[in-house]
């Protein structure tokens, strides 16, 4: 059986710019109560694409940076309260349950937006959305969306049609 097209959707990004507007038709479309999980590479844009999300929120972005090594930054001066998770040193799934991950998780007031996430994958919710970016060139990259609910599909479907001319 093929995977459903409604529950997937790949944008090109050829640059950093479109990274980054990406990231603000992201912002445009979230709502709070979501999980998004970021997979990729090191170097591939996981925090450029959060700082790109944050920023559209209207996140001062000088505070958004890739938190390796405090695990979770939250950002409240923005249109939805943003929890930022970098799992990447996390020895195990119990560290990130440790840190009171599902307070934020399971909460339908924050936006969990989690790098490495494959690595705490059993310990998020079923419904989320998931994006794996990859380096195709220098600059440019793919970045694959997959819902895995009914939330994260209407999320999905928003990003859609929040589509801009400008490409990325």
């Amino acid at each position: 059986m093929s995977p459903d097209p409604s529950n997937s959707l790949s944008i090109h990004c050829r640059d950093e710019a479109a990274t980054d507007r990406l990231g603000a038709r992201i912002a445009k479309s979230i709502v709070n109560g979501v999980v998004v999980e970021l997979n990729g590479q090191l170097g591939a844009g996981k925090t450029r694409l959060v700082r790109a999300i944050c920023e559209a929120l209207g996140i001062e972005t000088a505070q958004v940076n890739s938190p390796t090594f405090v695990l979770l930054q939250l950002y409240t001066d923005g249109r939805i309260p943003v929890a930022h998770f970098d799992t990447y040193r996390l020895g195990d799934t119990d560290e990130f349950v440790a840190i009171g991950s599902d307070e934020f998780t399971n909460s339908s007031d924050w936006l969990c937006l989690i790098e490495w996430a494959e690595r705490v994958a059993e310990c998020l919710p079923d419904d989320r959305l998931r994006i794996d970016i990859s380096a195709t060139s220098a600059d440019a990259r793919q970045v694959v969306f997959t819902s895995t609910g009914s939330v994260s599909s209407a999320l999905l479907q928003r990003i859609r049609e929040n589509a801009d001319e400008s490409g990325g």
